[in-house]
């Protein structure tokens, strides 16, 4: 069952937005999302079938504040290329 709460973020930095300019949309999830689940996800909640993704997994960096060893979260990111001419509601300018 695809939810859309497994979504984090749509990132939106310099690289992302040159990427979205040819349709590729950057995705942070959590670490239990799979390409399938995204694709459902894309499909239910945006309406739209993406022609591709490519999935990245980044573990948390190991910290230290104040002494105290810690681990920031880990997560994974999910380059989403759209269909041609298609575009989120969300990110439509």
């Amino acid at each position: 069952m695809a939810d859309i709460t497994d979504i984090k973020s749509i990132l939106y930095t310099e690289k992302t937005l040159g990427l979205q300019e040819h349709g590729v949309v950057v995705v942070q999830t959590s670490t239990r999302m799979t390409k399938n689940r995204l694709k459902e996800v894309f499909r239910e909640y945006f309406g739209v079938t993406p022609k591709s993704v490519n999935s990245l997994r980044a573990t948390g960096k190991v910290k230290r504040f104040r002494g105290i060893l810690g681990q920031r979260e880990s997560y994974k990111k999910f380059y989403v290329t759209l269909p041609d001419g298609a575009q989120l509601e969300s990110l439509a300018v």
